[in-house]
């Protein structure tokens, strides 16, 4: 495949050019209630051509090997149009040249596990609410994608990783009648088909949690104390927070470009936020991103200053900022734009029973259900919390919504557990989707959090 790679862009007039050729397998399994409504495999291919030329920064994507002459000689004219009409010619920072193949090791390919078995696997989990009265349906689904990926540059990259990522995941919804609830629910990974199996008992954790909510009283809308559980924190850490630190969203944005400047106060200084694509066994793990750069760890937070950004090579020069490795793309439909890997909030000190203490009076809320951020300001639902009083864990909530500034919120976290949890079924829908982008945190104590409600 290099050989045709190299074939494709020797044909390129220009400063500097990538091609990416990558083969997908996406693998599908889908029950609604007991009924299976999709099952099967497809298998995809294509080609994303990069060129740059006199400033002028362009790509095209093709699906068939006929057709990379003609797309070469659109990729150039377009460059030359891009370089025609703009102010400032793109430039990329200066990258490590590689050259190397990089094949995951998992424990238990799913290659090598049959379609029956995924199916019956599936049909299991699935399954485990629906035995419970009060369950009305439910949504479960596998997922499988397989991605085997070549980049080659004129710089001399020469680079081959494979990304498999697998899940079964879906919704419970409870009924008593009157109303409805539902929680999500999803295992899965990137380090292979063994993190599924025995997983029964959080699909019945899941469905416990469903019925219960049944029982549940509406919160109470106020301003509270909040410890927020590892899922919910990541959420407002990559949703909030983690798209200001991707530069090409506020490179735009003279506003946020002045407040997300490195080195600015912004929150407390217990609060260090991280995103490390190189943590081995996470959902959010590559080794080079879609433009041949290595991963690295990026401290985007220290002591509750901002101290770095995700970058492209286009944005690195363009800030003058180190690279990251954090270009990233869906498939082979699309050029890579700037994405998370494993963001998290760093662990502190304090167990959960600390955090219960310190708490005293408030509410601990868990698990992200939906929500939006408009600028610095968010807001987002949790699926279900619980009154604290006096440090003890009380009567369970429902309805539950908090709203904030982000920057204020990061100035109110107060106390970091040392119980950091990372995402096993992520995603975000930037522009393009990427169902490896994880995150994660410990328990957090929130002061002054807005709790919509009755």
């Amino acid at each position: 495949m290099f050989e045709k790679l190299e074939s494709i862009i020797s044909k390129v007039d220009a400063d500097y050019a990538d091609i990416r050729y990558e083969k997908k397998k996406d693998t599908k399994i889908v029950f609604n209630g007991k009924e299976l409504t999709q099952i099967g495999s497809n298998s995809t291919d294509g080609y994303v051509l990069r060129v740059l030329k006199k400033g002028g920064f362009s790509s095209v994507a093709f699906t068939k090997e006929k057709d990379a002459e003609e797309a070469v000689l659109e990729a150039v004219q377009n460059a030359m149009l891009i370089s025609e009409n703009i102010e400032e010619p793109v430039v990329l920072t200066e990258a490590e040249v590689i050259k190397d193949t990089f094949i995951p090791i998992l424990e238990e390919d799913p290659q090598d596990v049959s379609i029956d078995e995924k199916l019956e696997i599936t049909r299991n989990y699935n399954t485990i609410p629906l035995k419970h009265e009060g369950i009305i349906t439910t949504s479960t689904g596998y997922a499988e994608i397989i991605r085997e990926k070549y980049f080659i540059s004129t710089e001399g990259n020469r680079i081959r990783e494979d990304l498999i990522t697998t899940r079964i995941s879906g919704m419970i919804t409870s009924s008593d009648g009157s109303i409805l609830q539902n929680v999500r629910v999803g295992v899965g990974g990137s380090n292979g088909f063994h993190i599924l199996r025995e997983q029964e008992e959080e699909f019945l954790k899941r469905t416990a949690i469903t019925l219960d909510l049944l029982k549940a009283k509406p919160v109470l809308g106020g301003i509270y104390n909040v410890i927020l559980n590892p899922n919910l924190a990541g959420v407002f850490t990559h949703e909030a927070f983690g798209h200001f630190s991707e530069a090409d969203l506020i490179e735009d944005n003279p506003s946020m470009r002045e407040k997300m400047q490195i080195g600015a106060k912004l929150g407390n200084d217990i609060v260090n936020i991280i995103d490390d694509p190189t943590m081995p066994n996470q959902l959010g793990f590559y080794k080079y991103d879609d433009e041949g750069v290595k991963t690295r760890p990026a401290q985007l937070m220290k002591n509750g200053v901002l101290s770095g950004r995700l970058h492209s090579r286009r944005t690195a020069a363009a800030f003058g900022e180190p690279l990251s490795g954090h270009c990233i793309a869906e498939d082979y439909r699309y050029s890579p734009i700037i994405r998370m890997g494993n963001i998290f909030i760093a662990p502190g000190t304090d167990t959960f029973e600390d955090l219960l203490v310190k708490l005293g009076d408030g509410l601990y809320l868990l698990d992200a259900k939906g929500g939006q951020t408009s600028g610095e300001n968010f807001t987002f639902g949790a699926q279900y919390g619980y009154v604290v009083k006096n440090g003890k864990i009380g009567e369970m909530i429902r309805d539950i919504n908090i709203s904030g500034n982000l920057y204020q919120t990061l100035q109110n976290i107060k106390e970091v557990g040392d119980d950091l949890e990372l995402c096993r079924t992520g995603g975000c829908g930037k522009g393009q989707l990427n169902i490896r982008s994880c995150h994660g945190a410990p328990h957090i104590i929130i002061n002054k959090v807005v709790v919509g409600g009755r």
